[in-house]
């Protein structure tokens, strides 16, 4: 059902048929970038989190990006928490592996990490533990209907040249 909720969601922009079922998984980050054939940084995950009072927000982040605690107490004024599964579904209607912003059960903020903004597409899930979408930023923030661009996460790189440091750095001459 969840997956029919995140096609009917894209039916307003006509891209329901754009929405990619696989045969294989793609629940995990790694399993994701795998089977669409990317690298895992350009998987757009989603976060869940206690918001105030009882509703969660989300936060979407780049595959290889983690949540900085400081940043996101900083940003949103309270403390990171994440959703246990059964919150999850119950928030979102999605089950963990195909967690989205898109088709929701319930009205959530999303909000959306810089860290994503280093790709001309990326590849958020659809519902399911076997689906995808391909998206730009832009179509990205505007079928999420998120609420703002932010800054809360590490550990990821941003542009290709600091990448293709990291790699000269690390190999031996």
């Amino acid at each position: 059902m969840s997956l029919e909720s995140v096609k009917g969601h894209f039916k307003q922009w006509n891209r329901e048929t754009d929405v990619m079922e696989f045969i294989t998984s793609s629940a995990t980050v790694g399993q994701a970038a795998d089977t669409i054939g990317v690298i895992p940084a350009q998987i757009a995950k989603t976060l869940s989190f206690r918001g105030e009072g009882d509703k969660a927000i989300l936060v979407v982040a780049a595959g290889d990006a983690k949540i900085d605690n400081k940043k996101f107490r900083d940003t949103f004024h309270f403390k990171a928490r994440m959703l246990e599964p059964d919150e999850v579904l119950e928030q979102t209607g999605h089950v963990i592996g195909g967690v989205c912003p898109f088709g929701l059960a319930r009205e959530l903020d999303v909000f959306l990490d810089v860290s994503l903004k280093r790709f001309a597409e990326v590849y958020p899930a659809c519902g399911s533990v076997n689906s995808a979408i391909k998206l730009t930023c832009d179509e990205l923030y505007e079928y999420s209907f998120a609420k703002q661009w932010v800054d809360v996460c590490k550990g990821w790189v941003e542009g290709k040249e600091q990448e293709q440091e990291q790699a000269s750095s690390t190999s031996i001459i």
